[in-house]
């Protein structure tokens, strides 16, 4: 088995970490030589949360403590690669199978750097991996392809790359893949992904990747793919257009929940949908104020063309309607109110079945992953009201993350099960586990609530 960054066999030789909650250190000590003692009292050492202490050998450095908070939370674990000396390290704690999990997970979560373009510095300490966890390691995988994904700046991350992934995954996977791009979508009935991605000189595209048995439970994933977002004609100052690279982030979510689900081979039947596009500027771009059609014959009046997200979606979860699954998840970097609301951690869960939302929620909590669910409060249905069309793509600055989710909702056929999760996928700053870039959120979650809904 290929050992992910940041781990190693247990052929290396390697140094004792014993990881500690504070509460757990008294005891600790009193098994440890009096030197140890006076070297914990030398450093006012108590285990606290985020904490590491070296600790003293014969010849340099004989182990280590990595204190931790939540033993549960990956990230509780994530501060120590870094943090660590460089070199190898072996578990000298008895943790149990969740423990072992979370440490694993949250110890690939902090090895990580996205090192494309530029080496980092140093590399992370090394852990020997005895019992590997077989799925925290998928999981794993699967949230670096979302930092990896979102962190590759357009020119080499645009719809055609986005594609070529979804290839690659789906090779790897035995699943299908096709591909509808260009004027071609225009001629199969999805208008509005043509309409937001036709002034760039990549084409538009959808992209459906297929798996799993006829006779499984039918999951629709839909992500959006905006490789790049200029705001249209409505075009964004330079503060916001800066790291619109990540406005693939839905679609990243999207093809690596699809990676995760295949790889645990998830008693279900997927279909991907993935509209890829960048939302340029030039001669032939969409324009404040046209009237477009959709695949579901709603026409939606243009009042932003930075509100573009919303507009290619829509073709896609009609055609993800059309196709019956049990239910449709949908995945997107879609408004700003939404991150003024919940700050960048927390994405917005809005759903039309309270069972799916709430296990969702309940995942969130269980994996320390969360979500919170937002209303779709159907009275601001009014904020979209276009006197030419039959709703407007945007129109207020009034709860802007909800009226984003109703207008999604108008193309989602009556009773079908619907949760939609507006994600930020990002980091603003370097934290421990935690750099500065793309970033996967309710990933872990979504997998989970699926896993217990789909137990075969």
């Amino acid at each position: 088995m290929s050992l992910p960054h940041g781990f190693t066999d247990i052929s290396s030789p390697s140094l004792p970490l014993h990881v500690l909650e504070r509460s757990q250190l008294a005891d600790w000590r009193a098994s440890q030589p009096a030197a140890i003692g006076a070297w914990l009292d030398a450093q006012n050492f108590t285990a606290a949360p985020g904490s590491l202490l070296a600790l003293p050998g014969e010849s340099g450095i004989g182990g280590a403590i990595v204190g931790i908070g939540d033993p549960l939370d990956p990230y509780s674990y994530a501060h120590a690669p870094f943090a660590l000396p460089q070199g190898s390290w072996q578990l000298a704690t008895a943790l149990e199978q969740a423990q072992r999990a979370a440490l694993q997970l949250g110890w690939g979560l902090g090895s990580y750097r996205f090192d494309r373009y530029k080496q980092p510095p140093r590399s992370p300490a090394r852990l020997v991996l005895e019992q590997a966890d077989a799925e925290a390691l998928d999981l794993l995988a699967a949230s670096l392809r979302v930092r990896d994904l979102v962190n590759t700046p357009t020119e080499h991350m645009g719809p055609d790359e986005l594609e070529a992934v979804a290839r690659e995954i789906a090779q790897a996977h035995g699943a299908s893949v096709e591909v509808t791009a260009g004027d071609e979508l225009l001629a199969q009935n999805f208008p509005a992904i043509h309409a937001v991605g036709r002034a760039s000189h990549r084409a538009p595209r959808l992209i459906a990747l297929r798996w799993g048995q006829a006779d499984h439970p039918h999951v629709a994933l839909v992500g959006k793919g905006v490789c790049f977002d200029t705001g249209g004609l409505d075009i964004k100052p330079a503060d916001g257009m800066r790291n619109m690279k990540k406005d693939m982030g839905g679609a990243a979510h999207a093809l690596a929940l699809a990676q995760l689900v295949m790889a645990r081979k998830l008693p279900v039947r997927l279909t991907v949908l993935v509209p890829a596009v960048e939302n340029a500027i030039g001669p032939n771009a969409f324009r404040p104020g046209e009237v477009i059609a959709t695949r579901q014959g709603i026409s939606v009046e243009i009042d932003n063309t930075d509100a573009e997200g919303r507009v290619i979606l829509c073709d896609a979860l009609t055609y993800a309607g059309e196709q019956s699954p049990d239910i449709v998840l949908d995945f997107a970097t879609l408004t700003g109110a939404a991150r003024i609301a919940l700050g960048p951690d927390l994405p917005a869960l809005f759903a039309n079945d309270d069972t799916l939302a709430n296990d969702w929620i309940a995942a969130g909590e269980q994996l320390r992953d969360p979500v919170w669910r937002m209303p779709l409060w159907r009275p601001y249905l009014r904020y979209l009201t276009s006197n030419i069309a039959d709703l407007a793509n945007a129109g207020s600055r009034m709860a802007g993350a909800v009226t984003a989710a109703l207008y999604l909702e108008r193309f989602v056929p009556a009773g079908q099960k619907w949760a939609h999760l507006d994600v930020y996928a990002w980091n603003d700053s370097d934290r421990p586990g935690r750099p500065a870039g793309g970033e996967a959120l309710a990933l872990r979650s979504a997998y989970a609530m699926l896993k217990a809904r789909y137990p075969g």
